[in-house]
């Protein structure tokens, strides 16, 4: 299938495009290079544009005869989002509202959707079922609920079928450790964590330490980015015959933080300072997914279900590029 990846030069997006070619699929990245990297992209053809424009999405959707559609082209940072809500809901709405139209208007009616578990907010009971009520806390949930939505009633007009994938922490390095996180400015705990390891930073913080866990700190789920690409290649599949489906994504086993900072001394072989401060307004304890749904319905099954390999995989990546990608 040929499949336009859109923010295919990011994180995830670059694992899933090197996992469409060698699954047999064509991908076109389409990226405007805001957030991701050149460097990443592999042997795929690369399309620099925004999804802002609307001729331009439109040009690639025809050149290639596209047939289905994954977006990750997303902004993520929930603070950011909190100090900046339109600028989320001009990247993450409006920005896709736009792509949905083009699709429309050029015939494509795959979609697959990268969400977030934000979309739950702070769940009332965990581990979090797809069906618990959707009370998005900040823009950024806010933002990609509002996209789930507009894919739903869509759907009901027989113009789109879709997949929402709702990812808990996406984490780790795919293609055996060399194609990592490369995030500016980086706010995901195994990277912060591994940076202090390697002296790129003067600590770790640890925002609160009274919680109701185990070791007092918070409790979430870590997937592998692997694990998580390959749910897409299921959902994607499924889409021939199903119109509406979504999925929660994660190992549904949550570790905390003391237990990850631990985990990357014992990869490293190195100590490094760990601050404790005060709680983060809005984090809840524990969040950890029941991704049973889709184990049932995808066959899915995760290869990374422990945080050491998931931790091993990202050290190789960060110590070979300590300066991230070169582009």
């Amino acid at each position: 299938m040929r499949v336009l990846v859109c923010g295919g030069a990011g994180y995830i997006g670059s694992n899933m495009t090197l996992m469409l070619g060698r699954n047999g699929h064509e991908p076109i990245v389409y990226d405007n290079l805001s957030k991701g990297h050149r460097d990443a992209v592999r042997n795929a053809e690369f399309v620099q544009g925004d999804l802002a424009d609307y001729d331009k999405i439109c040009a690639a959707l025809k050149k290639y005869s596209i047939e289905a559609v994954m977006h990750f082209a997303a902004f993520i940072e929930v603070g950011e989002s909190v100090a900046q809500p339109l600028r989320y809901y001009q990247n993450n709405f409006c920005n896709t509202h736009n792509l949905l139209t083009a699709m429309q208007d050029c015939d494509v009616n795959k979609f697959v959707f990268s969400s977030t578990a934000a979309t739950y907010g702070i769940p009332g009971t965990v581990p979090i079922t797809e069906d618990l009520e959707k009370s998005p806390i900040n823009p950024y949930g806010e933002s990609k609920w509002a996209v789930e939505r507009m894919c739903q009633f869509l759907s009901q007009t027989g113009k789109l079928n879709y997949a929402a994938l709702r990812y808990f922490n996406a984490c780790g390095a795919g293609d055996d450790g060399t194609l990592g996180e490369d995030h500016s400015p980086e706010s995901h705990l195994i990277p912060l964590i591994i940076k202090a390891a390697m002296g790129l930073r003067d600590d770790i913080k640890i925002f609160g330490t009274d919680y109701p866990t185990p070791d007092g700190t918070c409790v979430r789920d870590y997937i592998h980015i692997e694990d998580l690409c390959k749910a897409h290649l299921l959902a994607l599949a499924k889409l021939d015959t199903e119109k509406e489906l979504v999925y929660n994504l994660g190992n549904g086993k949550g570790y905390s933080v003391r237990e990850v900072i631990e985990t990357v001394k014992e990869v490293s072989g190195k100590d490094f300072k760990v601050t404790e401060v005060d709680r983060r307004p809005g984090d809840p304890p524990v969040l950890t997914a029941d991704a049973s749904k889709a184990i049932k319905e995808l066959g899915w099954k995760t290869e990374f279900p422990d945080i050491k390999p998931i931790v091993e995989s990202a050290w190789k990546w960060h110590t070979e590029n300590p300066n991230g990608y070169n582009d």
